[in-house]
């Protein structure tokens, strides 16, 4: 029996995606053999555990496709360990956040409202209800990381983990400060690189794993791979908790960070998900990956630089990765009211806080945009002004129905003929 309500759904929500154009910074475009192997009949098996040591039996093939995802992994950010089963970004964070700390420890993160991520520490998230978050944030005049403040902080407070990583920042991090200030008050550094990935496994943006205790990442966004989690380590090191196996000797990060994940936060492993980042892990190693990166930070900073000449302000000025955060008080228009413009022209971005928002979260008073997903779909950067200008358009003509007509074809007309990925 096929079922026609939800397959029209999906068809739909194709039309929608090979139509529109998409600017969310947290979303991209996978390959078809991506997909397939999500697809796949690896969905059908259980098991719980790591590769060779399941606790169920008929995982000799799965044990398989799971260390090919993991080997692959190291090799491209140049890690010695990794897990790759958890089902998410979020899911990555808990698991290290419990290898790591006890409740009620101190941890100090990038604040949600200046860019942060909900999992670093906000009130509403269990990070913030396990563990007392303390936070940093930007300079109010640059827009970037106040680096004295965190200190300040981090001194003063001494917690056990400091957080570094972002969902709305578009400059590069300072790892090696962070870690002196890490070492000088014996805490651990967890690097979350959801979103730069991509760009830090093709050198293109500082490497975290040289300074930073644990990496954490999502495998959709830049590295255009299925939706999913990841933790590496660049070197496995004895605990610092003093956790001892029977035998007397210390327990590895490793082995901490290994049942964290299971049994420590999650069940059974998603296999067919692993295969699928397996794959992306393949194509992220192949040269033309590298090429994509470099036009999907070309198209950003092109992007940026156009917005700004248009009289947009964007939050630090510009941006060294694959978004950029537009606040836009100078227009007078809040984030909520330019995210439902846009979508009624089939572009999509999200409203996000901008630093120190005088909107709530719910309204918002800028948005957030980024290029990877565009530049999945061969979008380069002789292209990109004709992209803000539609923005533009839409936005300054957001309650003239005939002219959001009009955009909305003209994007059709720009997106409607390519496919969903290219393999430049």
């Amino acid at each position: 029996m096929q079922d026609e309500q939800i397959f029209k759904l999906i068809q739909e929500e194709n039309n929608r995606q090979l139509n529109g154009i998409e600017l969310i910074a947290s979303e991209n475009f996978v390959s078809e053999q991506v997909m397939r192997a999500m697809g796949s009949v690896l969905t059908n098996k259980y098991a719980e555990g790591l590769p060779g040591k399941r606790y169920y039996g008929g995982c000799e093939i799965v044990d398989q496709v799971e260390q090919i995802a993991i080997d692959r992994l190291c090799e491209l950010f140049g890690a010695t360990w990794a897990n790759v089963q958890p089902h998410s970004g979020a899911q990555a964070n808990a698991a290290v956040f419990l290898a790591c700390l006890n409740p009620g420890d101190k941890i100090l993160g990038f604040d949600l409202s200046h860019g942060g991520h909900l999992t670093h520490g906000s009130p509403v998230n269990f990070s913030g209800k396990l563990y007392k978050p303390f936070f940093y944030g930007v300079n109010k005049e640059t827009g970037r990381i106040d680096y004295d403040i965190m200190e300040e902080t981090a001194l003063r407070e001494r917690p056990k983990m400091i957080i570094c990583g972002a969902s709305a920042y578009s400059r590069d991090w300072d790892y090696a400060r962070i870690r002196k200030v890490a070492d000088e008050i014996g805490a651990l550094v967890l690097a979350d690189i959801s979103h730069p990935a991509g760009l830090i496994a093709t050198k293109l943006l500082n490497d975290p794993l040289d300074h930073c205790h644990i990496i954490t990442s999502t495998t959709h966004k830049t590295l255009r791979g299925p939706r999913g989690g990841i933790i590496m380590m660049r070197h496995n090191f004895d605990n610092p908790f003093g956790l001892l196996w029977n035998n007397g000797n210390p327990k590895s990060m490793a082995a901490i960070l290994d049942a964290a994940v299971f049994p420590g936060t999650q069940g059974g492993p998603l296999e067919n998900v692993i295969a699928s980042k397996a794959v992306a892990f393949a194509e992220a190693l192949s040269p033309g990956y590298k090429t994509y990166m470099q036009q999907t930070q070309k198209n950003a900073s092109v992007m940026a630089s156009e917005f700004m000449k248009l009289g947009y302000n964007i939050v630090s000025g510009g941006t060294d990765n694959h978004s950029m955060l537009i606040d836009l008080r100078s227009k007078g228009i809040s984030g909520k009211d330019a995210e439902n413009s846009l979508v009624l022209a089939d572009i999509t971005v999200n409203k996000n806080m901008v630093p120190f928002d005088t909107e709530s979260p719910f309204i918002t008073s800028g948005i957030r945009v980024g290029t990877p997903a565009i530049t999945s779909r061969g979008v380069k950067e002789a292209e990109i002004p004709k992209i803000v200008e539609l923005i533009d358009r839409a936005l300054m003509n957001r309650e003239q129905a005939s002219e959001i007509s009009a955009l909305r074809k003209e994007v059709k007309e720009l997106m409607g003929s390519r496919p969903l990925f290219t393999w430049e």
